[in-house]
This record gives C-alpha cells, sequence and structure tokens, in this order.
C-alpha cells in the first residue's frame, strides 16, 4: 500500500523534469496547465442510528466527511488529479466502525464509517491517443449512475468511499459505442487500510474489468460486461462474471413513459476460490413515470423489480453464492444492508418502488419481500425510505429509514434472522 501513496507525486516530479530550465514561469505551459485546473470540494455530516438485533446496544455515529480535490489543465496531453477525504466523529461515536481496531466498540451496533485521512484519487492521465483517455494511479471507478453501481461501485453511501489503484482506458472511437478497461492491483475498501479484520481487508488484486455499452438504439441502451476478479487475499471472492444488460424508456405521450430493464450474468469460481461454485444472476424492471399527474407534484414512478442471486446451499461463508463484492450493494436487497453479501442459499427480491417529486423534494419509498433461491423459504420483508431536498444549488438535507423484519422460520437462521432498523438524517456541500 505505501508504494502506491506516493505513485502521484512521483509522476508529477518526472513531468517537471521535462521542463526547460530557462523557462519563466509566466510563459511556462506546464505551469499554466499546473494552476489553470479546477477545485472541488464537499462536505457530508450524517447522524445514523442502528437498531440491530445482533449487538447488545444501539449504534449512534455522528459523523464528517470532507473532501477536497485538485484536477490539473492539459500539459502536452496529459494531466493529473488528487482528491484527499477525510472521515471522523463528531460528537457521539457510539458504534463499531466494522475495522477490528481496538477502537472499533464493538458492544454497538456496525455503522463502517471508521475515522481515516487518506487520499481516494491520486491518478495522472493521458488523452495522446484519438478518442481515448487512459488514467494511471488510484481512482474512482464505476460504469453506471449513482447509486445502482451493481458490480462495481464507489460505495458513495459510506462516508469512506472504495476506490481503485490501477490503470484504466476508455475509448469512443467507435460510433455511439463506449469501451472501458481498467486493471487492477489494490482494492481500497470502505475499512480503511488500517482494518485489523480479515474480512474487512483491502484486496491485493490482479484483476481485470471489461464493460462496453452502445446507445445508438435511441430507446434502448445495451451494455455488455466481463469482471475477472483475482483476490490474493480473499480467494473466496475471487470470480469470473460474464454478464449483459438493456435498459430504457419509451414515450407513450408528452407526460407518459414506460422504463424497462432486463440483465443476465454468468458467475464462476476463479483464481484460488476452491468453491467449485457457477451460478446466475437476472434482474427484470418494469415502470412508468408520469409528468404533472396532479397540479402539486411534478412527477411519479412506480416501477415493479425481480433480482435473483442464485445460491446452492453449501454453508461455506458465502462463496457458494453468486456476490457482487466490488458494488455498492447497499442500493440492493434494502437499505438496511442485512443481504451485502448474498446467503448461501441465494437470494430473491421482488420489490416495489415509488418516487415522487414534488415541493422541490424527492420522496421514496421501497417494499421488499426477500426468499431464497435454494431451499425456497421467506428471509423477511422491508420497509425503505427517504425523502431529499436539494437547495441553493450546492446544498442537500436527508432523511432516510430502513426497517428490516425477518421471518421467523426453521430455515432461516444467522443474520438474515434478526430484525434491523435504521434512521439517517444528513446534510452535504459540493462546490
Amino acid at each position: 500500500m505505501l508504494k502506491n501513496k506516493f505513485l502521484l507525486p512521483s509522476l508529477l516530479i518526472s513531468l517537471f523534469s521535462l521542463l526547460p530550465a530557462e523557462v519563466t514561469l509566466a510563459d511556462d505551459p506546464f505551469w499554466e496547465a499546473l494552476t489553470s485546473g479546477k477545485v472541488d470540494f464537499s462536505a457530508r455530516y450524517r447522524y445514523e442510528n442502528v437498531d440491530d438485533d445482533l449487538a447488545p446496544k444501539e449504534a449512534h455515529a455522528s459523523t464528517l466527511r470532507t473532501a477536497l480535490g485538485y484536477k490539473t489543465g492539459i500539459f502536452y496531453n496529459f494531466d493529473a488529479r488528487i482528491l484527499l477525504q477525510d472521515v471522523r466523529p463528531v460528537g457521539t461515536d457510539h458504534y463499531n466502525d466494522a475495522t477490528g481496531r481496538p477502537t472499533a466498540k464493538t458492544q454497538y451496533a456496525v455503522v463502517a464509517d471508521p475515522s481515516n485521512t487518506d487520499y481516494i484519487e491520486g491518478y495522472l492521465g493521458f488523452r495522446g491517443v484519438k478518442d481515448t483517455y487512459a488514467k494511471l494511479g488510484r481512482q474512482l471507478i464505476t460504469y453506471r449512475k449513482a447509486p445502482f453501481h451493481r458490480f462495481i461501485g464507489n460505495i458513495l453511501w459510506r462516508q469512506n468511499w472504495q476506490n481503485f489503484d490501477a490503470m484504466s482506458l476508455q475509448n469512443t472511437f467507435l460510433p455511439n459505442i463506449t469501451i472501458n478497461y481498467a486493471y487492477v492491483w489494490n482494492v481500497n475498501r470502505i475499512f480503511t487500510e488500517d482494518a485489523v479484520a480479515s474480512a474487512a481487508a483491502n484486496f491485493d488484486s490482479d484483476s481485470h474489468f471489461i464493460n462496453v455499452k452502445y446507445n445508438g438504439l435511441g430507446f434502448t441502451r445495451l451494455e455488455a460486461y466481463t469482471y475477472l476478479l483475482d483476490f490474493k487475499n480473499a480467494p473466496q471472492f475471487s470470480t469470473d462474471t460474464f454478464g449483459m444488460r438493456a435498459d430504457g424508456t419509451i414515450s407513450l405521450n408528452q407526460s407518459l413513459k414506460v422504463l424497462y430493464a432486463g440483465e443476465y450474468a454468468y458467475q464462476r469460481a476463479a483464481g484460488d476460490n476452491m468453491s467449485g461454485f457457477s451460478g446466475n444472476y437476472i434482474l427484470g424492471e418494469l415502470g412508468a413515470s408520469i409528468v404533472k399527474p396532479f397540479s402539486l407534484i411534478d412527477s411519479l414512478t412506480f416501477k415493479v423489480n425481480y433480482e435473483l442471486l442464485e445460491g446452492d446451499g453449501n454453508v461455506n461463508a458465502g462463496i457458494n453464492s453468486f456476490n457482487t463484492i466490488l458494488g455498492t450493494n447497499h442500493a440492493y436487497q434494502g437499505w438496511a444492508d442485512r443481504f451485502l453479501i448474498t446467503p448461501d442459499n441465494g437470494i430473491q427480491d421482488y420489490y416495489l418502488t415509488g418516487i415522487i417529486k414534488a415541493f422541490g423534494a424527492s420522496f421514496i419509498a421501497v417494499y421488499h419481500d426477500l426468499n431464497s433461491d435454494n431451499l425456497d423459504y421467506n428471509y423477511g420483508e422491508e420497509l425503505d425510505l427517504m425523502v431529499t431536498r436539494k437547495f441553493l444549488k450546492h446544498y442537500l438535507v436527508g432523511l432516510k429509514y430502513a426497517d428490516y423484519s425477518a421471518d421467523r422460520n426453521a430455515n432461516n437462521s444467522g443474520a438474515t434472522a434478526a430484525d434491523v432498523s435504521k434512521f439517517w438524517a444528513w446534510i452535504a456541500v459540493s462546490f
């Protein structure tokens, strides 16, 4: 890890060495590139309460995330980016940060927001090949709009963001086609590099991401992907995943649109993963969005979804099921986070989503009916509620609630058989 911390400074020093000694700052293109860039700043204060039957005490977490970034201008097709992040408790810190450190306070329920100061982006970019942008160094990688990062994500919901030490390429040479590739040698997870618990450690990686999108059909977006994950220190999550997706909208008139999505993926054990597991992922979505259905409502959206992640029922620390260990899994199967790792018996999620936009705010309600794939029993049900409002362009406030109620049947055991409820309140600013 330490060698990666000095990658960007070393690259910048190399660029400095290219400058002629006699050039003054006033007419120095390198200096101009350094000083003509863009600064960005964001901060998010959040209070989180967790009442979990698995923990002796409720968690109360009051945390502040601040981030300061800078991206340079372009110098002979090169640019650079740095993003610093700091996370720390502000006020009450009665929570288990899931790191396994002595300060973790394991008597409380988990709130996975450990204190940490680090850089989460630090890369050198290159634009010297037509329609191609390459990045080398620490970076945020995802291929879909937040928060629905199913396979590769940054877990933006948590205060510490997941990031990757990688070499990545994006190419748009072919009409309507975007090709993404990344080679990842380290995954910096939300638990930070100081995590003691092995389950929370960063991943020592030898992984490849390939994602191709086509948007030339107008009403449909097509996506194909291959994610070859090989983790030396977590072989149970080493997998090869191959998938495809189609999603889009169909306008029936000026105010009514039909929404749809379909996705399929196949996953198999890879590298040193000895489970031998292989299984399927299926997602189906159908919905509608109406503009101005009533005078006080700007828009109304309703969606019906089905999602399947197969599991074969072998009890082996969750490795005998379809997993999305690098995804933003908080966005799926309930915000209470009972299913961040797919249970051994897999999961089928039947869920309904309603979204109302009115009075400058967004109101979201989601109901989940959660069942196993293998043995066909019920895990439980969950209700999720959220309201957010943006104001004065740069500010956002939000309230959010999740309540998972476990089903008490003979097959349901472990974490999925324990109730949990969570509440959040936050305010964020970004410039």
